[in-house]
């Protein structure tokens, strides 16, 4: 049999086109939020800008916190793909992070986003709360693989402990954020972890 004669199943090509929708209204959430804000954006605008009906887009998200959920979820990989070092090393790790908050620097929108639906996260029945639990641990787990085999390389100051400083690292950031939201002009968050890490490290590393 060729492949011209290679007949997908109903149930393959439902899955996909299922998939390229969600993807779709995902997409067009993130530039109707970066026109209008989260605030401003309604489902049933971005429903319209999408080409979807209400009660459709209602199909794949049920609520604006799990569509923006979605959103901040691609935001991560989006991020991992652009910023991420090629080569690992514990200390192209932690550069990494910083050069996320320098990047996020010039997207105030997505930074906003954030920061907002974190504070509102932390409530067990929240649609976004799973998707920042494991945003933090996976985070948390990151830093601290870096902060410890920088630890056993000799190149942690004494007296750090890899997995509090990396709790400290991923507050800080957050936080960070919240700050440069209110006073842009007067945080600089990348020079803010730069120097966390150099109080951490015997040499500096970013």
């Amino acid at each position: 049999m060729s492949d011209a004669e290679v007949t997908v199943p109903a149930s393959a090509r439902g899955y996909a086109k299922g998939r390229a929708r969600r993807e779709q209204i995902v997409t067009t959430a993130a530039e109707v939020y970066a026109d209008v804000g989260y605030h401003g954006a309604s489902l049933r605008e971005i429903a319209k800008r999408a080409g979807i009906s209400h009660v459709g887009l209602h199909y794949y998200f049920p609520s604006r916190e799990a569509l923006l959920a979605a959103v901040l979820e691609r935001r991560d990989r989006e991020d991992t793909a652009r910023l991420a070092p090629k080569e690992y090393s514990p200390r192209s790790a932690v550069r990494h992070l910083v050069d996320l908050a320098d990047h996020n620097a010039r997207h105030p929108g997505i930074v906003e986003l954030y920061a907002r639906l974190a504070a509102e996260a932390f409530a067990g029945d929240h649609p976004a709360h799973q998707y920042f639990t494991d945003h933090y641990r996976t985070t948390r787990a990151y830093v601290h693989r870096a902060l410890g085999e920088l630890a056993e390389q000799g190149a942690l100051r004494a007296g750090v402990d890899p997995r509090v400083a990396a709790a400290g690292f991923v507050a800080l950031m957050d936080g960070l954020q919240v700050q440069w939201l209110t006073s842009p002009d007067e945080v600089d968050m990348a020079a803010v972890l730069r120097s966390y890490l150099e109080q951490l490290l015997k040499e500096p590393s970013a």
